[in-house]
């Protein structure tokens, strides 16, 4: 193909993706209230019916169910979105690296999915309850009570990036899968490293999740387990490359 012909077919790659993003854009906006009220149930769960979110600016509420509409969208439509820049991709690749790139294609999301699953299910009652345990009563002559008055974009923002973090933070197998094939780490580097590993992974969850040891070590024990997972798939791939070199210079003799 010529530059220009690449150049159309990027284009067209494009717009396909735009017009995935932007069908699931308009259903996801039209649903927005419920996917908040799903995002919010773990709260609800534990301020009970008697406390409410509020929003104090006049279009917070309406940029609020926006960025909804924006996130979920963007979830949704990224198998399309993925499968499109695959497609533009696969024309340049041989054979066998096209089925060695599919694996890791496919499991983006459902790792993604996993991580925001693990954040909503498992982190966001812990943290919750953790935070909502500051309110206090009035007490005679100590001072008046503190309570929670979450604000709705306030609320989306945290509930987002710990969804998105937890969600690229599961995607380890797949970074360190694709740097096992391209050559660049190997079972054994990743082997002798791990005690690194284990020191990166804890801090990392510290950095990413709320003040509470509960949140930092349910997403530290996952990660170490993906570490795992990345040691055995760069075995894989490594005795794989070991058995295609043994085949071609088999071939050459």
């Amino acid at each position: 193909m010529t530059l220009i012909e690449h150049l159309v077919e990027l284009r067209n790659r494009l717009v396909i993706s735009l017009i995935a993003f932007g069908i699931a854009f308009v259903v996801c906006y039209f649903f927005a209230e419920r996917i908040f009220a799903f995002l919010v149930d773990p709260l609800y769960k534990i301020i009970g019916p008697d406390q409410r979110l509020i929003y104090t600016g006049l279009t917070e509420a309406f940029f609020t169910y926006l960025q909804i509409g924006f996130f979920a969208a963007a979830f949704l439509s990224f198998p399309i979105i993925a499968s499109q820049i695959y497609m533009f991709m696969a024309p340049g690749l041989y054979k066998n690296e096209r089925h060695a790139f599919l694996p890791f294609l496919i499991a983006t999301p459902f790792l993604f999915f996993l991580g925001g699953a693990m954040a909503y299910y498992f982190i966001f009652p812990a943290a919750w309850h953790f935070f909502t345990s500051f309110q206090t009563t009035a007490l005679a002559g100590v001072g008046p009570a503190v309570s929670l008055e979450q604000r709705v974009g306030e609320y989306l923002d945290l509930s987002m990036k710990l969804i998105f973090a937890f969600g690229l933070a599961f995607q380890l197998p797949v970074a360190l899968g694709l740097l096992a094939r391209a050559g660049i780490v190997s079972a054994a580097m990743l082997s002798s490293k791990r005690k690194y590993a284990i020191v990166a992974i804890f801090a990392l969850a510290a950095v990413i999740t709320p003040p509470d040891v509960l949140s930092q070590v349910g997403l530290a024990i996952p990660l170490l387990g993906l570490y795992e997972i990345s040691i055995f798939i760069a075995r894989r791939i490594e005795k794989k490359r070991a058995a295609r070199e043994a085949e071609q210079d088999a071939d050459l003799s």
